[in-house]
């Protein structure tokens, strides 16, 4: 069953909810492109790795411990005055440890060579992480979007999320100069055209867009309906049982415009 939205459906932003649904976009977005490519290209899926700082809440930050010293402890000088022969330290436990790994699935088109297969194109579906101020995963993610819109590798990012820092490689300001605010949008920087950002703006009623994924100069790209993609993950995923559509969105809160719409859509 389709969702009831005609493009992104805005429940499925929920942090419980969209990492489900990013890993799935990945694989059918493989899956779509892979008979589309023509030779010598193929899309495959990769993953990074990273470790992240947890915070433990049940653990306080200082731990204090007394602990009774026996008579030993205690050193007797020649004027019979009691000296301790050690001062107890304090222990101190911190309230997160870096012992979580994660991981972030992201796509990968290449050219098979005869040597060594070459990286033209990367695809990343950008998560909660990556647009939260602090996480490690931003800050991972930042470097390697540096590097390769530095490379000769063209960079397609899709953010379907409202919530969080503005991410993706177009300056935001830049961004809202010629497309104005967006709900979500597509960013693809073509490494023969270093000084621009092609932008697929899209907004919360709008149907996701038909976009064309780069190959090397003179091959032109591939054409992909991200709305296909994305009916072919709803439909194959648990999200109509798992969402509760009688709750509103979750944050950032919509304007009313957009939430008596969201209400509208849900009552038809």
């Amino acid at each position: 069953m389709p969702s009831p939205f005609p493009g992104m459906d805005p429940f499925l932003e929920h942090p419980s909810v969209f990492p489900n649904l990013h890993d799935k976009l990945i694989v059918h977005l493989e899956e779509t492109l892979q008979p589309l490519l023509p030779e010598p290209y193929y899309a495959k899926g990769n993953q990074r790795v990273w470790v992240d700082y947890i915070e433990a809440s049940r653990i306080p930050d200082v731990g204090v411990m007394k602990q009774s010293r026996p008579a030993g402890n205690l050193e007797i000088e020649n004027g019979g005055v009691a000296v301790k022969a050690a001062d107890m330290p304090v222990k101190v436990t911190p309230s997160y440890f870096p012992w979580d790994e994660f991981q972030e699935s992201f796509l990968e088109i290449y050219s098979k060579d005869e040597n060594k297969p070459r990286l033209v194109t990367a695809v990343e579906i950008l998560c909660p992480a990556q647009k939260t101020m602090g996480e490690q995963s931003r800050a991972a993610y930042r470097q390697k979007q540096s590097e390769l819109i530095g490379s000769q590798v063209h960079l397609v990012e899709i953010d379907l999320l409202r919530m969080g820092m503005h991410t993706t490689a177009v300056p935001h300001k830049e961004l809202v100069r010629r497309c104005g605010p967006v709900d979500y949008h597509v960013c693809i920087h073509y490494f023969d055209q270093p000084s621009d950002f092609f932008i697929y703006p899209i907004q919360l009623p709008d149907r996701l867009p038909r976009i064309t994924i780069p190959l090397l100069p003179g091959d032109g790209g591939v054409a992909v309906e991200l709305q296909s993609v994305f009916d072919q993950c709803y439909d194959r995923g648990p999200y109509r049982r798992e969402v509760n559509y009688a709750n509103e969105p979750p944050p950032p809160t919509l304007s009313p415009e957009k939430l008596a719409w969201v209400k509208g859509v849900l009552a038809g």
